[in-house]
Formats: C-alpha cells, structure tokens, sequence
C-alpha cells in the first residue's frame, strides 16, 4: 500500500508542477497582451497626435493668411486715409493756423451766464 500511497502522492505532484507551468505560461501570456496593448495604444495616440497637429497646422495657415490679408487692407486704408489728411493740411494748414491764432489774440470777453 505504501507504494501505491508514493505513486499517488507523486501522481498529485506532477500534477501539481504541470498546473504551475500552465499558469506561469498565462502569467507570461497576460503579461505579453498588456505590454501588446499599450505599445498599440501608444503607436494609436501618436498617429492621433500627428492627424490633430496637421490638422491645427492647416487650420492654422488658411486663417493666418487670412488675417494677413485683412491686416494688408487695413494698412492700405489706413495709407490712404493718412495721405487724405495730409493733403487737406496742405491745403488748407494755413487758414487753420490763422483762425487759432486769430481765436487766441481776439479775446472777447463775455460775463458768465447765471442759471435761472
């Protein structure tokens, strides 16, 4: 009986040893899987990353342009305008400067207003 006893208790061992293997190969099985899936997710957020940053940069470059474009035409106007005022000084400077000179020297005084 007591090799039959040995037999079995060796049966249950080896039993033993091979449910430790098949767990330590899922352990190793799980292991690979989880650093499979980050590597994937990480691969997945720079390809994520790199669509979003062409992305901003297009959307950056039509409405830089645009901005360009406006800031060119407010330049123009303002040029414009700049030269209109110059123009009507050259025009008429003098006659403005005399009538200024003229309301500083002239002083006519006058009594204050009551309030009724």
């Amino acid at each position: 009986m007591s090799a039959q006893n040995s037999a079995g208790i060796q049966t249950l061992l080896d039993a033993e040893r091979e449910a430790q293997k098949i767990v330590q190969k899922a352990r190793e099985y799980r292991t690979k899987r989880v650093k499979d899936a980050r590597s994937e997710a990480q691969k997945e957020i720079e390809q994520y990353r790199k669509e979003k940053d062409e992305t901003f940069k297009k959307f950056e470059k039509e409405h830089s342009s645009g901005n360009k474009k406006a800031e060119e035409d407010a330049n123009k106007e303002a040029d414009v305008k700049v030269k209109e005022i110059k123009d009507i000084g050259n025009k008429s400077g003098s006659k403005v400067v005399d009538q200024l000179l003229a309301a500083v020297t002239d002083v006519k005084p006058e009594p204050p207003r009551g309030r009724e």
